[in-house]
């Protein structure tokens, strides 16, 4: 009789184990799934806004620029296109030349390559306008 009631109990025993082990696998899947899904909404993979200056706040000025942005120069009433740079320091950072491309203006704006500090001159093609120059620090993304 004891061997009976052995084998009685011994397949409840594992149909118990076999749902305790799918609801604790379930469980887990939700645990790993709110995780992942918390992870869509946190900021640390959110996208930098680029550091925006005139030509004018430029002048003189030392400007901080985080590896993780880009530095935006509006130009004003002067074309997108109208203005070079020299990097004293290319290593540092390097700069994208301002175009038009069918109805689209870009800004001409520096990117950072690694942390450092250097000069940037801006130079108008249009002549007549003072060089622009300016001190670029580049530092570790924020």
């Amino acid at each position: 009789m004891p061997d009976m009631l052995a084998e009685t109990l011994a397949p409840r025993h594992t149909r118990r184990m076999i749902i305790s082990r799918f609801a604790a696998a379930a469980g887990g899947l939700a645990l790993v799934t709110a995780a992942a899904l918390s992870g869509c909404s946190s900021t640390s993979s959110s996208v930098v806004a680029p550091i925006t200056k005139s030509t004018d706040e430029l002048q003189g000025s030392t400007v901080e620029l985080p590896l993780n942005t880009v530095l935006n120069i509006t130009t004003g009433s002067l074309a997108v296109d109208s203005y070079t740079a020299t990097i004293a320091d290319p290593s540092i950072a390097s700069f994208v030349q301002g175009h038009t491309d069918g109805s689209a203006e870009f800004n001409p704006g520096i990117t950072p390559l690694k942390v450092g500090e250097t000069t940037v001159t801006l130079k108008n093609a249009q002549g007549g306008i003072q060089p622009v120059e300016f001190t670029l620090e580049v530092v570790a993304a924020k």
